[in-house]
């Protein structure tokens, strides 16, 4: 498995990860996921203290117990549930953020967090607040990194402007390439990486699979036909979950994909684009002339 340096940070990371958050709540099995993961190569797990009111959190740190030092662990703060209340508020507090981590740090069973990461933002946030909260925390070493998981061009400008990310957490896909507009080109310049989530976006690029939905700015039928393209592309080496995985890995931004996986079947497939050939740089450009160049048209 390649690894990658995550922004100019001493984290190296695997360029393919686990996103945690489709493991589901049977421990066993997710455990068993993350145990066959972290054997194949993979040393980057991302979770959030929001992902099943924690319980993700917690069967990662169980995962992980005995094979910390085998890990490089990424959560997430911001999410904030109020006794009494459904569903959760958004607090990117300074307080809120110093009080959650300790509770992170109880269900991953670990006394530091490799990569925190603000769960969202917004422009109204008080952000110099919320990057002094992530500095202390550094300061401390209660986590060793920090960086924002965030699709909005102005909430990534702000903090690349003032603040000492590593990364940025960004939707990218053959299907929702937004990123390589708006964000990207900044955060190579600053060093800073993304860590790409949804390479298959929640499966409408997996292979042997069938779209029931559109996503984005693709209707379903728009989706099948590029899907028919795209596989006009496959190889007996080479799958379209591959390939769109190798696609997200393909920007020099990216430093880490992370789909996710809910079944052993699924997360060997997506570790096999770690064993196959990194994309041309035709292959590249002639994948972008078959999808659409998505543009944000909020939040800039």
């Amino acid at each position: 498995m390649k690894m990658n340096r995550l922004g100019s940070s001493d984290l190296m990371v695997s360029e393919i990860g686990l996103g945690c958050m489709s493991l589901g709540t049977d421990e066993s099995h997710a455990i068993a996921l993350i145990h066959e993961a972290l054997d194949r190569g993979v040393n980057f797990l991302d979770t959030a203290d929001l992902y099943d009111a924690g319980t993700n959190e917690e069967i990662v740190g169980k995962a992980i117990k005995g094979r910390r030092d085998q890990v490089i662990l990424a959560t997430k703060v911001g999410n904030r549930r109020i006794s009494g209340q459904d569903g959760w508020s958004w607090d990117p507090s300074k307080a809120h953020i110093l009080s959650a981590v300790k509770d992170s740090l109880r269900r991953l069973g670990t006394d530091y967090i490799d990569l925190y990461q603000l769960h969202g933002g917004t422009i109204e946030d008080p952000i110099d607040d919320t990057i002094e909260a992530f500095e202390q925390l550094k300061k401390e070493g209660v986590i060793r990194e920090y960086g924002i998981s965030s699709i909005r061009p102005n909430v990534i400008r702000e903090y690349v402007s003032r603040s000492s990310i590593v990364s940025v957490m960004n939707q990218y896909s053959i299907v929702d390439r937004r990123g390589e507009e708006a964000a990207f080109p900044l955060l190579q310049e600053h060093r800073i990486s993304v860590i790409a989530r949804g390479p298959l976006s929640s499966g409408a690029l997996a292979a042997n699979r069938v779209p029931s939905k559109g996503v984005l700015d693709y209707e379903l039928g728009e989706l099948r036909e590029l899907r028919r393209k795209l596989q006009e592309l496959e190889t007996p080496e080479r799958s379209l979950t591959q390939l769109a995985i190798r696609y997200s890995l393909s920007h020099p931004a990216v430093a880490v994909a992370i789909p996710g996986a809910s079944s052993r079947e699924q997360l060997l497939q997506n570790l096999t684009a770690a064993d196959i050939s990194e994309l041309s740089a035709q292959e590249v450009e002639l994948i972008r002339s078959l999808s659409i160049a998505n543009q944000y048209t909020v939040h800039r």
